[in-house]
């Protein structure tokens, strides 16, 4: 569909190399020049990232230094920049003028889910984005987006104009309950929407993978314990673009290795990868095996098993976005220290875990700055 994007694999720019607190831009031109080298083309940023210095990074160490037709950008509108709809057309100027360009090659809806979705229909964001593509200001529309398959359902079914879904899509997320990749997946099959990839790594949480996961990898050869995972994502039939934050130009070299003459995983390193998630598995904090039994009768409407992938997720992995789940999913029912202590969840439980217990650890992992 996108005949322009050369490879499948491209540069998101949320992860930069930093001197102190300003980018690093000698490393950065360093690793741009690899990439385009390599015979890449796609960078990804958008207005936020870095406080707003990727922006102006790429502006200085690709859009000035390259032929605007040798290379794809893509930018997006995020929620917290804009109130209002007066508010979106200066912004996205403002993003146009930071990047240095005339024009983005994708614009993106910026973390959709279902209270992002209800600004942006506020604003009529998606009508605005639209009357921007007509007038030649990018060329391809997409949302990228964090919820629920049912929330992605109700989008792509209210706006049929998006071209394209960014989706976390990493070997540990694809049945997690919360992130949902493969139910969200699917709703993109359905509606035909190809999709590129964010998070293959996990935010790097399948770098340093444990010893049991390491040593299958090993088995294997010398490739390093990330191309598995970003391999795993391009694998699937309706990627077609692969996003990796890289911060360095070791980064770069490793991940260009393997990706510049893709090849599909074979049936040992799909094995190897099964080692892997039961290695994770095996650190797990919290055995729910998100029946949700418990969510039926809980009188606070609690999402217990949503809270407690949520905390695997901080424990396991550190996960930075375990928190933005949070609070999806407690906008969506009651947070952990709701919890009456009324035991209807524990005397249904089939796993007999202390859940009562574990709300109490929760609230105090996700809530211990709020007053």
């Amino acid at each position: 569909m996108f005949d322009e994007v050369k490879k499948k694999f491209g540069f998101g720019c949320m992860r930069l190399p930093m001197i102190e607190k300003e980018v690093d831009l000698a490393q950065f031109k360093n690793m741009v020049d690899l990439f385009i080298e390599s015979g890449f083309n796609y960078f990804d940023t958008a207005h936020g990232y870095i406080s707003g210095k990727s922006e102006m990074a790429i502006k200085e160490c690709l859009v000035k230094r390259y032929p605007r037709e040798s290379y794809l950008l893509t930018n997006k509108l995020s929620g917290p920049f804009f109130k209002s709809n007066e508010e979106i057309r200066p912004l996205f100027e403002a993003q146009l003028e930071a990047c240095g360009v005339e024009y983005f090659d994708f614009y993106l809806m910026h973390a959709q889910g279902a209270s992002s979705f209800a600004h942006f229909k506020k604003c009529r964001a998606y009508e605005t984005a639209l009357e921007l593509k007509s007038e030649g200001k990018f060329k391809h529309f997409g949302i990228s987006f964090h919820d629920s398959a049912d929330v992605l359902e109700q989008i792509l079914t209210e706006y049929p104009q998006i071209e394209a879904v960014q989706l976390q899509i990493n070997y540990m997320d694809m049945d997690d309950s919360v992130v949902q990749s493969q139910k969200c997946y699917d709703v993109c099959l359905k509606y035909g929407k190809p999709v590129i990839v964010m998070e293959p790594v996990k935010g790097g949480r399948l770098v340093n993978v444990p010893n049991k996961a390491l040593a299958a990898f090993k088995a294997l050869g010398d490739l390093s314990a990330a191309s598995y995972a970003v391999r795993f994502a391009a694998d699937f039939d309706n990627v077609f673009m692969v996003l990796s934050g890289m911060s360095t130009l070791k980064q770069v070299e490793d991940n260009v290795s393997y990706m510049k003459d893709f090849k599909s995983l074979s049936q040992e390193e799909r094995r190897a990868i099964e080692v892997a998630k039961e290695a994770f598995r095996e650190k797990v904090l919290i055995e729910c095996t998100s029946c949700r039994y418990c969510v039926d009768g809980c009188p606070q409407s609690i999402l217990i098993p949503d809270l407690f992938a949520c905390m695997n997720a901080k424990s396991v992995y550190e996960d930075k976005n375990a928190e933005f789940f949070y609070v999806m999913h407690t906008e969506k029912g009651g947070k952990a220290s709701s919890c009456i202590e009324c035991g209807a969840c524990e005397n249904i439980c089939p796993q007999r875990l202390s859940i009562r217990k574990l709300l109490k650890d929760v609230a105090k992992a996700f809530e211990k700055d709020e007053k």
